[in-house]
């Protein structure tokens, strides 16, 4: 995590955040409309890699702390990190992607997890309570309330319907660096941690497992699997707290236009009410 401080945007600044989040999600549809049964999570990597160079941008993942792709594609048990490679996508997979791009100065981070094929619906149910639980975070993240009521909100809902929620991954701070501080837990109490003030922009990101929310990480150095090998999901937008409601920078609107023309893609992964 980078520096010890938080940095506070001026509201420039949050725009050009803005436009570097509002390019992940674009992004993120470009790889949903070539994401089918067959294809490997390289070719998705370099779908990705040619779309952001071709928008002005630079991917931000790439070489981040050695890392040397665009993407990171977790598939099933993989819960985030997984580096693109020769696996081929098959039918039935649940394929989380997480995103970067760096334009004008300023990240953008952005996740979605995507049923591909005929998937169970209780792998559907587990999609739809992260992305609920992702919402029901920025709910919470208001000026005045605290990094914990967004932790807490997410911890709640994703616990009460009976899931593991990960406590060794959180979200953070993003900005000129791709991760600042505060971090933003996925568990914790209310009216706890950092003070959440206008000018902050941060990243919410639950990481929620159908069973354990154990971990373990393997020997590649980056690809977090779930303990029990049960599914994980995945979603994440970058936010800024104003002094009135959140403002989501990022979008999953094209995402879910590209999931609505490809056929291979179960569902639109609704939000809960």
């Amino acid at each position: 995590m980078s520096g010890s401080t938080i940095v506070y945007k001026t509201q420039e600044q949050i725009e050009l955040i803005r436009k570097s989040s509002l390019l992940v999600g674009k992004t993120l549809a470009e790889v949903a409309r070539h994401l089918k049964p067959g294809i490997t999570t390289l070719e998705l990597d370099t779908i990705a890699e040619k779309f952001i160079l071709a928008n002005g941008a630079v991917p931000t993942f790439k070489n981040y702390h050695g890392y040397k792709h665009t993407l990171c594609i977790s598939v099933n048990e993989e819960v985030v990190h997984g580096i693109p490679g020769k696996r081929v996508i098959k039918d039935g997979d649940v394929v989380s992607i997480d995103c970067g791009a760096f334009m004008n100065g300023f990240h953008g981070d952005s996740a979605y997890t995507f049923p591909v094929g005929v998937v169970s619906e209780e792998v559907l149910r587990l999609l739809r309570v992260t992305k609920t639980s992702l919402y029901k975070g920025i709910a919470k993240a208001r000026n005045g309330n605290r990094v914990g009521d967004i932790s807490a909100a997410i911890q709640q809902y994703a616990e009460d319907a009976g899931y593991g929620v990960v406590r060794e991954l959180v979200g953070h701070g993003v900005g000129a660096e791709l991760h600042e501080k505060p971090e933003v837990a996925n568990y914790g109490k209310k009216g706890s941690g950092p003070l959440l003030k206008a000018g902050m922009t941060i990243a919410i990101e639950p990481m929620i497992n159908m069973g354990t929310r154990q971990i373990r990480q393997l020997s590649d150095g980056w690809t977090i699997t779930t303990w029990d090998k049960k599914p994980a999901a995945h979603f994440e937008h970058t936010i800024a707290i104003t002094e009135g409601e959140p403002d989501i920078l990022s979008s999953f609107n094209d995402i879910e236009l590209a999931i609505a023309e490809n056929s291979y893609i179960t569902e639109k992964i609704a939000t809960l009410a």
